[in-house]
């Protein structure tokens, strides 16, 4: 940039003349066809044309060769192997995207496998099941069918009911069929007793007068079935209606006398796996 003078009657700077020594600089032609000086401020620019300019020559002789051997085969001649244009843009299709989608699928299962020694990072919930993809038909059971299914037939299933909801529970035959710590519950509804924690004396689906803690327990024990990684919900069974004139269940874990100890009821015990 050339030098500016200035004086002190406040005009504006004016470029100082040009040095006679100095010899101008070459000028190029732009990526626009301008005339520009080559300096060491345009040679970037510069360079990046130069760039272009070869890049477009390459191109044009890959599709001069592709219409060459075009030619040579509708004479019948031999046209020599497909060329390939480098410059020629990828579409992405649908097994492209799906042998990604693989790749990232085994790149986390098998990092899982490395950072928790489990290939679906230590999750047990329902998704890590393929029955939660591809559920069977729901079935309509009544009460008397239901029970059928308690565990007391080895080629039947073992199926239990809570507020409605029937589930699997087949995989754990040791723990709900016979002589398992919760056959009681296999083959049955026994919603009230998921909430009140009364497993022996609340063997009903009757859940009126419950309170707000017992209907909240009831609703974690529905969530906890429904999101199990080995249960799975196979239905619903339909129950006959309950006559609003009929006795409310009396509550069961009332000490009979002040210096009795409370009993404890609750689905779980040591070593019991619900």
């Amino acid at each position: 940039m050339m030098p500016r003078t200035t004086d002190n009657s406040g005009a504006p700077p004016k470029p100082a003349p040009a040095d006679p020594a100095r010899p101008p600089s070459p000028k190029v032609l732009d990526a626009t066809g301008r005339l520009v000086e080559d300096r060491a401020s345009n040679r970037p620019f510069l360079a990046y044309q130069e760039y272009r300019k070869k890049e477009a020559e390459k191109r044009a002789e890959i599709a001069a060769r592709r219409v060459e051997r075009e030619e040579k085969i509708a004479r019948g001649e031999d046209g020599g192997p497909a060329i390939h244009d480098p410059y020629e843009p990828v579409e992405i299709g649908l097994s492209h995207v799906l042998k990604f989608l693989v790749f990232v699928l085994l790149a986390v299962t098998l990092s899982g496998k490395f950072v928790t020694g489990s290939y679906k990072w230590g999750y047990e919930g329902k998704w890590s099941n393929i029955k939660t993809y591809f559920p069977s038909q729901m079935t309509v059971f009544s009460e008397r069918r239901l029970a059928q299914f308690d565990g007391t037939y080895e080629s039947k299933p073992i199926y239990l009911a809570i507020d409605g909801d029937v589930f699997d529970v087949s995989a754990s035959r040791h723990t709900y069929g016979p002589g398992g710590s919760y056959h009681i519950m296999a083959g049955k509804d026994m919603a009230r007793a998921f909430g009140t924690g009364c497993f022996k004396e609340h063997q009903t689906h009757d859940t009126r007068g419950m309170s707000e803690q017992e209907l909240a327990s009831l609703a974690h024990w529905k969530k906890f079935f429904a999101g199990h990684q080995k249960y799975f919900k196979v239905g619903r069974v339909v129950h006959e209606p309950i006559d609003p004139a009929s006795p409310i269940p009396e509550p069961c874990n009332q000490p009979k006398k002040s210096e009795d100890a409370p009993k404890v009821y609750g689905p779980r015990r040591a070593n019991d796996e619900l």
